[in-house]
C-alpha cells in the first residue's frame, strides 16, 4: 500500500501583461478594500453621521458579497479556502475574464 499523501499543488497568482490591467487591478483591489470607509464618508458629508454608520455596515455586506462573487468566479475551485488580499482576487479574476 501507498500510504503518501497527494501534493496539494498552488497555482500561483497570475501576472497581467499589460500596465492598463495592472492599473485597473490596483484600483479594483483598493476599491474592494477600502471603498466602503469612502462610501460612508460621503454619505457623512452629504447627510448625517448617524446613516453614514448604518451606511458603513451596509457596505461592509455589499462589498463582502461582491468579494465573494469575484472570488468564486475567477479562482481555482481547489483554491477557493486558501486566503488571498483583495489585490489578488482583482488580479484572477483579470486575468480569467478581461486581461488575456
Amino acid at each position: 500500500m501507498n500510504n503518501e499523501h497527494p501534493i496539494f499543488l498552488i497555482d500561483p497568482t497570475p501576472t497581467l501583461p499589460t500596465r492598463q490591467c495592472r492599473l485597473i487591478a490596483r484600483i479594483m483591489g483598493w476599491g474592494l478594500s477600502y471603498g466602503n470607509y469612502s462610501i460612508a464618508l460621503i454619505v457623512w458629508w452629504k447627510s448625517d453621521w448617524f446613516i453614514a454608520i448604518g451606511g458603513l455596515l451596509l457596505g461592509y455586506i455589499v462589498f463582502g458579497i461582491i468579494r465573494s462573487k469575484l472570488r468564486n468566479d475567477s479562482l481555482p475551485p481547489a483554491q477557493r479556502e486558501t486566503p488571498y488580499n483583495d489585490y489578488a482576487i482583482a488580479t484572477w479574476y483579470l486575468s480569467r475574464n478581461h486581461c488575456f
